[in-house]
């Protein structure tokens, strides 16, 4: 015969089974925040990653478009949201960037962000048109040297990780030239074409048709070893750089006070979808190496990262927003 309290216990012990499988993660749909507008290389990536994620956890993880701001409005909506997985954020290394170039930055990313894993590493190029006459990195910087202020070198909008790479050559190589900003890579590339700039320092995606069509050349990575679609371009610090190496990335993070077993099945699944061989070679088309990592290996690169940045700005007297 049940008795009243063991009636009491097995309605008891059935709620917290059914609680426990309503909180189930993931629950519900997830939004994947990223600062980027749509149609560029961290959109569709991002998109291919959401996808993949999609089929490991059983739930649609959908990218949400959220640019502007130095990254402030996406940091902001996924702080907004509850701690519990169903909101996940896009950082890069233009987070780390952000943290000593603004002013005022509304939140911290070490304290308000759990990081899941990252993502992937890219590195950037410094290409001349075809018939250049520098052959080398270290034909540009002996020119740089001989001309003082006389060279230009173009990168995109004042900030950016490619304009901090170009500022950080002035310093490992110890050369003076006149730093040339543009709106878009696209607008770069023109100049470059029309040889309005000597030379010029982007991602590889944004170089690659016109390194693919002979009308730019590459001659150094920022990367510390060559990149395995361009596999004769040497490392700047290899090739009259000095000690110079910029790596970019991108990275998974959480809200802060997100469970660990969260954090834990995020990392699990972020891992095994870029194990896929058909996904690393999508990504690698486009200048990234999948390079998944555990979310304490992802804490302290983020550190050095940010100390690294913070460094470069205040040696350059970067101008703060």
């Amino acid at each position: 015969m049940l008795t009243l309290a063991g009636l009491a216990l097995a309605t008891q012990s059935a709620v917290t089974g059914t609680a426990h499988a309503q909180q189930a993660y993931p629950s519900q749909p997830i939004r994947f925040v990223i600062a980027f507008g749509p149609g560029g290389v961290a959109d569709t990536t991002s998109r291919m990653l959401a996808e993949k994620l999609s089929e490991k956890l059983g739930q649609r993880v959908v990218v949400e478009n959220n640019a502007g701001g130095g990254g402030i409005a996406a940091a902001r909506a996924v702080l907004s949201a509850p701690a519990d997985g169903h909101t996940l954020a896009l950082l890069t290394n233009g987070t780390s960037i952000s943290v000593s170039l603004f002013k005022s930055l509304t939140f911290d990313p070490l304290a308000d962000f759990a990081p899941v894993s990252k993502l992937g590493a890219f590195e950037f190029f410094f290409a001349v048109k075809a018939d250049s006459p520098f052959r080398t990195l270290a034909d540009l910087v002996k020119a740089a040297r001989d001309t003082p202020g006389k060279l230009n070198i173009g990168t995109i909008n004042p900030g950016s990780t490619q304009h901090l790479s170009a500022m950080m050559l002035k310093s490992t190589a110890g050369i003076e030239f006149q730093w040339v900003p543009f709106k878009t890579s696209g607008d770069l590339i023109v100049a470059m074409l029309r040889g309005d700039v000597d030379a010029g320092v982007d991602a590889f995606a944004a170089f690659r048709g016109n390194l693919d069509d002979g009308k730019l050349r590459a001659l150094a990575t920022t990367a510390p070893k060559s990149f395995p679609l361009l596999p004769d371009v040497p490392p700047a610090k290899e090739a009259g750089g000095g000690e110079f190496e910029v790596t970019s990335w991108n990275g998974l993070f959480v809200k802060a006070g997100t469970p660990p077993e969260v954090v834990a099945r995020l990392n699990k699944a972020v891992a095994e979808v870029l194990a896929d061989p058909e996904l690393k070679q999508k990504l690698l088309g486009m200048g990234i190496i999948a390079d998944p990592t555990s979310p304490e290996a992802l804490a302290a690169f983020f550190k050095r990262d940010i100390a690294k940045w913070a460094d470069v700005i205040e040696r350059n007297k970067i101008e703060k927003r």
